[in-house]
């Protein structure tokens, strides 16, 4: 059993999705490791990991607008405001979704469907640079 560590940067302007499939699809690759387990991790509090929808922006769209609708900015619930108003729903944003992915590999490629893509969910308002951290595990 072999493994092998990366970190990918993904600079983000602002809320909604930014894909970053190419980039992990080449690492796998000059990995060398060819059947196995690919663990995908942001190091953010206010950033999420997605795989989703890779052909038709509007479904990026819709989902930046419904999270925007179920976690709105400005609530009076949050204490949280030392950061700004898009902190606090920022983490509640990223609770909701996932910090981590697991992605099996064969062949050499993560087997990821047709319509798949890898993706960092920014839910600040302000540009940032995300860090996720890839783990491959196998032979």
């Amino acid at each position: 059993m072999r493994q092998a560590f990366h970190e990918i940067t993904v600079p983000t302007q602002g809320k909604g999705l930014y894909a970053f499939t190419p980039q992990v699809r080449e690492w796998v690759q000059t990995s060398g490791i060819r059947q196995g387990l690919l663990t995908l991790y942001i190091r953010h509090t206010s950033a999420s990991l997605l795989i989703q929808e890779n052909v038709d922006p509007t479904v990026q769209t819709d989902l930046e607008r419904f999270l925007s609708r179920l976690v709105p900015e400005d609530d009076p619930l949050y204490e949280h405001t030392l950061e700004g108003a898009d902190d606090m729903p920022a983490h509640v944003r990223a609770a909701l979704t996932q910090t981590h992915l697991a992605i099996p590999v064969a062949d050499g490629k993560p087997l990821l469907g047709t319509w798949q893509g890898i993706y960092v969910f920014e839910h600040r308002c302000a540009a940032q640079v995300r860090g996720v951290v890839l783990h491959l595990l196998g032979e």
